[in-house]
């Protein structure tokens, strides 16, 4: 008799990708009872004015589906914030898509405009769902290089990186890991080749507000003809401190938003409809909230900066978002993953291995990323934790 061929138990693509790194560093964390500056959630309290909304609206029973594609309120909501802080025009009826955070607007618009075989374009170091999202799509990962401790594009390595087969290039500014808030003529750098090679832009813009030095954060969807060609994502997260809310959009040319909104209804059908009528109230905060959003975590950023310092990191100074990457060749021989370790363990303060965010790790491998959204007595303490670690 002969014996039945053995079948692959799970497919090769989920093969491709690993755990979240971050959260196996958060759950360290809780392990050895550290302060976890590795994943970016704060520890300080949402705004009281959205925390009574989404309880009048539980209150109120609006716990039905909404709209798959989100409330007419809270795109009309979007539409405006567009408009007016990023310069963005959009239709709420054809433009707009409320998700499941903006992980899932990424996941969503790769698989909506991608094809196998296509090429997405993923500067490094990147957030690390970027790769897995594309590898889900069927589509291929291509990178390019981003620097310290400028993150500046390399013009030629990024005009090699686009070919025939590039259909987007991810763009995350500020960037996560690395502070980088990429400048007006950088961008045009981008939009130029994506014209090109008729090329699109996804951008995630979650940390939008939250800019440092007088700097001023650009959509690539308003330079030369991108707007029909970008599809911009945001969220609530980082904003407004409400990371386990999973609020995020994503706005595109109608033709985009209508495969989006289709890849959306059938992986998460609606966002959570009381936290949508939440988020209306979030997008009426008054600009003085932004101001001092940006000017409390650019004080949180001196702060670790300095603390880092001190105690023998090389750190980079971000511009924006609130991470900084931290090289530690003067503290320790050893690798970015074993050094994170050592940090939860005897430190009792969790960070990132840097390789996680790079393609090619040997470029992380003397880096660990810390996160600073956290009260002013928690990064005090971490600070302290590491400096009795790190110069005994």
């Amino acid at each position: 008799m002969q014996a039945k061929a053995v079948r692959a138990r799970v497919s090769k693509k989920a093969q491709y990708f690993t755990e979240s790194v971050i959260r196996q560093m958060t759950r360290l964390a809780k392990q050895y009872g550290a302060i976890n500056l590795a994943q970016g959630m704060p520890d300080f309290e949402a705004p009281p004015r959205i925390k009574s909304a989404a309880i009048k609206a539980i209150r109120e029973d609006m716990n039905q589906y909404e709209i798959t594609w989100g409330s007419v309120e809270l795109r009309d909501a979007i539409v405006e914030k567009a408009r007016s802080f990023n310069g963005i025009e959009a239709n709420p009826e054809t433009d707009i898509t409320v998700t499941c955070g903006s992980t899932e607007a990424m996941t969503g618009s790769i698989i909506a405009v991608t094809d196998p075989g296509e090429e997405v374009i993923i500067p490094e170091p990147f957030y690390e769902n970027y790769v897995p999202a594309t590898i889900i799509a069927g589509a291929r990962p291509r990178h390019v290089a981003l620097r310290a401790p400028d993150f500046r594009f390399n013009e030629e390595e990024l005009k090699k990186s686009f070919n025939s087969r590039t259909k987007a290039i991810i763009l995350n500014t500020p960037n996560n890991p690395a502070g980088k808030v990429f400048a007006e003529e950088e961008l045009r750098v981008v939009a130029d080749l994506c014209a090109d090679y008729d090329a699109l832009a996804i951008t995630d813009e979650i940390y939008e507000y939250i800019v440092y030095d007088g700097r001023r954060h650009i959509s690539i969807a308003t330079i030369g003809d991108m707007h029909d060609r970008t599809v911009t994502i945001s969220g609530l997260s980082k904003t407004y401190s409400v990371t386990g809310w999973r609020l995020g959009y994503a706005i595109a040319a109608k033709d985009i938003t209508s495969a989006i909104r289709k890849v959306h209804d059938f992986t998460t059908v609606c966002a959570p409809t009381p936290l949508q009528r939440a988020a209306v109230e979030a997008l009426k905060l008054p600009q003085s909230y932004y101001v001092s959003l940006a000017k409390n975590y650019q004080k949180r950023r001196d702060f670790i900066v300095k603390s880092l310092t001190d105690v023998g990191f090389d750190p980079v100074k971000p511009e924006g978002a609130y991470y900084v990457l931290a090289n530690f060749s003067a503290l320790s021989k050893k690798d970015d993953v074993e050094f994170a370790r050592y940090l939860v363990e005897e430190a009792s303060v969790a960070s990132v291995p840097g390789s996680s965010f790079y393609a090619h790790p040997e470029m992380g491998r003397k880096s660990v990323r810390f996160h600073f959204s956290k009260k002013d007595q928690t990064l005090r303490e971490a600070a302290d934790r590491l400096a009795t670690a790190l110069t005994k």
